[in-house]
């Protein structure tokens, strides 16, 4: 069931059909292409970007220590005390209830200090290391419907009025 905020009709789970108007090597190129598209005052209501050949990339930011694995987890669990420290502030009758913030985003560093720490411990010697995901493609298709391949195709061959 869609939200009664969202803004845009849902989207059907299933691949874009259409001409393809291009192949590109990555989302930037196949982008500005969209980018062009629409500053031509073209529909890109009517264009998709499908990437393909999938690929899960894990980059190795730096080794993980103990400092490092302590300062995470405390500079993560002050976020979570500062909610709630502002969330007491904000409820709070008492003149002096901003010192709950404080108390609460030390509270909340000492806390998630304490579990990185045991996390640490326990994974140790299976993870030293700290890393990012991402999910990239080889290569990008625009795709654009059939009833607009012609004028898509002439609005790429000409430049874009400067200005």
């Amino acid at each position: 069931m869609p939200s009664p905020f969202a803004r845009r009709s849902p989207v059907s789970p299933s691949l874009p059909r259409g001409d393809v108007l291009g192949s590109y090597e990555t989302y930037l190129e196949a982008q500005a292409v969209v980018d062009h598209l629409a500053k031509a005052e073209f529909p890109v209501k009517q264009v998709s970007i499908v990437g393909s050949g999938l690929k899960s990339v894990e980059r190795v930011t730096g080794k993980l220590t103990w400092a490092k694995a302590a300062g995470a987890g405390a500079l993560s669990g002050a976020w979570i005390g500062l909610f709630f420290g502002l969330v007491l502030f904000l409820f709070s009758t008492e003149p002096a209830s901003f010192v709950f913030v404080g108390a609460a985003v030390l509270i909340g560093a000492g806390f998630g200090m304490a579990f990185a720490i045991v996390s640490y411990a326990l994974n140790r010697r299976r993870r030293d290391f700290t890393s990012v995901n991402q999910v990239m493609a080889s290569a990008y298709e625009v795709i654009v419907d059939p009833n607009l391949t012609v004028r898509a195709q002439e609005l790429m061959d000409r430049p874009l009025p400067k200005g």
